[in-house]
């Protein structure tokens, strides 16, 4: 096996997850939501100026300067319009939801690839955070 995915059977079981993924109905469902959102312009300016407004408040924080009430209150204002907008949540939601499909196919591979085997239903049991039984 090649440790690039130029050509070869992982490749195209690769391709074959993806056309999989792509033919899902949720999938077709998610991007349809992520499509009017690149769609709607107004939309699109909410969640930035929510993202702008937040990642200037963070740095601010993380600077350990003291966040003004008046603000917070205006981050929270831009958020809820946000969260009012069908478009832009539809979209924050099918952002996460594609997020966390990634997210269960990396960890089938991670496991795999650190048990040198097709994982099971065991292999992602756990007893508690913080539990060294190494499941």
């Amino acid at each position: 096996m090649h440790a690039t995915l130029e050509s070869g059977a992982v490749l195209d079981k690769t391709v074959e997850l993806c056309e999989t993924l792509v033919n899902q109905p949720d999938f077709v469902a998610l991007q349809r939501n992520v499509q009017a959102f690149l769609a709607d312009d107004a939309a699109k300016r909410l969640y930035q100026t929510v993202v702008e407004k937040g990642e200037h408040l963070h740095h601010k924080q993380h600077e350990g300067v003291t966040l003004a009430d008046a603000e917070i209150a205006e981050y929270d204002r831009h958020r809820q319009a946000l969260m009012l907008n069908p478009v832009a949540k539809g979209f924050m939601e099918a952002q996460e939801q594609l997020q966390q499909i990634a997210e269960g196919v990396n960890k089938y591979i991670h496991k795999t690839l650190e048990l040198g085997r097709v994982p099971g239903p065991e292999d992602f049991e756990s007893c508690g955070s913080g539990c060294d039984c190494h499941h």
